[in-house]
């Protein structure tokens, strides 16, 4: 995106890792930001969240972040019931990225990485000791103020995290939803443990935790993650004192060496704000939805959030999209977030069932589980972060020729096509089509389509790129058919497939019309006519499954 922002810098609020990563995402379209927060440093302290999938280090590593070159990687699931394994899991890959699926890195770790390259960005201002305590808006922008200061702002993007009650209420939004009785303990502990190093272990009723969960992640350093599903009368302090935390820990690791680097106690929620787009104010990370972790759907959906809400405030700043181009933040994250409650909501179903109905079921399962494969999909440990998929999105262009939409059964890559994140697949100069995708809206026009579509001189602006001058094996991985136009959108989600029309009739002006049509309409344009794919003609000239 060229020229020069013509508005007064974008107010971020929260300098977590949601708020650092919209930062740079929006210096990264040339929009200058002010970065608030309320506390007077950053507080180094825990692990929080660290298990990193590979669709946020993606984003990450188009910023030039090195997440996933210092986290742990990992790429199996293994489930136990007791002592016994029931499955383990290997992680697939749509595409071929040079990204693993999963990285562990602490939360603290991810934030001095962010904090480095916001360092290196003139266009990000970022302000410790700044608490906001009132926000209003008009029409045309947004002002927020505190003790001693007082901002206004095209837009807010408000990444304050969980505890923003205050502010959730100035902007008349809830947060509803269920927080569950059980607590959770989480110890990071430094020790040697051969094998474990590059494995997820989840264990459901182990004999050291009876009747209970605990999960095992591996991190940096020799450092391992440990939660344990405790009763709600749990006390940290009186376990520590007596010894029985010890105890805790040496029933899973033996006799090892170990340090305890952290230790925290904390109660799991699964709630959702109604609204994700107030007026000028967009919600973000966990000031808008806030999931158990089992299934690492925190901070990954945090920087979904980010990215989706960067590029739209970019072009709708600049006058380069329609009107509906930031209604879309809410319709896409909003049921993202829905889709992330009800799984994770699931999950802790069969985690801590609230009905002896429901804790019979959960023993049947997994007592068939240890004998019957079958059972396996019917196991709920959490099922692994995943990028959503925008496919009922306003701005996506639906394609009725090609697989309805729906999750595939779990450890199965998703086919391309519209709403979906394009797979990824190394270019020619180290780049990535992910990347390449993320400089803004481009065409990929597959073998023996047009080069050049005429859009017409009142279409927003759109590279067309020939797939086989990027890669040979690009029509083969997105499942392309010859004559085929791809649009892709600037957060590398597909948003149309145009099929092949021929170049002597009046189709092919009906084909290029119906590209320039899902172009404005993945920009918020208002199109009149039906963007269905293609009209009755086109419908007729594509391709049968």
């Amino acid at each position: 995106m060229t020229g020069s922002w013509p508005l007064d810098p974008v107010v971020v609020l929260g300098n977590g890792p949601v708020g650092q990563t919209a930062a740079l995402l929006l210096a990264r379209w040339g929009v200058p930001t002010v970065l608030l927060d309320q506390r007077p440093e950053r507080d180094l302290v825990g692990s929080k969240a660290i298990c990193q999938q590979r669709d946020a280090l993606d984003v990450w590593h188009a910023l030039g972040v090195p997440v996933a070159d210092l986290g742990v990687t990992w790429t199996t699931a293994r489930t136990f019931y007791r002592s016994a394994e029931l499955f383990a899991l290997t992680l697939p890959d749509p595409g071929r990225s040079p990204l693993p699926p999963f990285v562990n890195i602490s939360q603290s770790h991810t934030e001095q990485l962010l904090d480095c390259a916001i360092a290196a960005q003139p266009l990000i201002d970022v302000r410790w000791g700044h608490r906001v305590e009132t926000i209003g808006q008009d029409d045309s922008e947004v002002t927020v103020a505190g003790p001693g200061f007082e901002l206004r702002t095209p837009y807010l993007l408000c990444c304050a995290g969980a505890r923003s009650d205050e502010l959730r209420a100035q902007l008349g939004v809830d947060l509803a939803g269920h927080s569950f009785d059980d607590r959770f303990l989480i110890c990071d502990i430094r020790a040697e443990l051969p094998g474990w190093a590059t494995e997820r272990r989840f264990y459901f009723d182990p004999d050291w935790n009876p009747g209970r969960q605990v999960l095992i992640h591996p991190c940096p350093d020799s450092t391992y993650r440990i939660d344990w599903q405790v009763p709600p009368d749990y006390d940290l302090d009186a376990e520590v004192s007596s010894g029985a935390l010890d105890r805790r820990i040496r029933q899973i690791i033996g006799a090892q060496p170990y340090e305890v680097v952290w230790k925290s106690v904390y109660r799991f929620h699964t709630r959702c704000v109604d609204r994700m787009r107030i007026g000028r104010v967009l919600l973000a990370g966990d000031a808008a939805h806030l999931y158990a972790p089992f299934g690492a759907r925190g901070l990954n959906s945090g920087v979904a959030d980010a990215e989706n809400a960067a590029w739209k405030i970019a072009w709708t700043g600049r006058g380069q999209a329609g009107e509906d181009l930031l209604d879309s933040y809410h319709a896409e994250r909003h049921a993202a977030a829905l889709e992330n409650v009800a799984v994770t909501t699931a999950t802790m179903d069969f985690l801590v069932p609230r009905s002896e109905a429901a804790a019979r079921h959960r023993r049947e399962v997994l007592t068939r589980a240890v004998t019957d494969p079958s059972a396996h999909p019917l196991v709920d440990s959490g099922r692994l972060a995943e990028p959503f998929w925008y496919v009922g999105s306003p701005l996506t262009t639906p394609d009725p020729t090609r697989p309805d939409a729906c999750r595939p059964p779990r450890n199965t890559p998703v086919p391309p096509s519209p709403g979906v994140l394009v797979p990824d697949l190394p270019l020619s100069g180290g780049r990535s089509l992910r990347g390449l995708c993320r400089e803004g809206p481009v065409v990929l026009a597959a073998p023996g389509a047009p080069a050049t579509p005429s859009l017409g001189c009142d279409s927003p602006p759109a590279r067309t790129l020939p797939m086989t001058s990027l890669s040979a094996d690009l029509p083969a991985l997105l499942g392309a058919r010859d004559g085929e136009w791809w649009l892709i959108r600037p957060d590398a989600h597909i948003a149309a497939v145009i099929p092949a029309l021929p170049s002597t009739t009046n189709l092919a002006a009906s084909g290029e019309t119906a590209l320039a049509d899902a172009l404005r309409r993945s920009l918020g344009h208002h199109v009149a006519r039906p963007v269905n794919g293609t009209d009755e003609r086109i419908r007729q000239s594509a391709p049968a499954l």
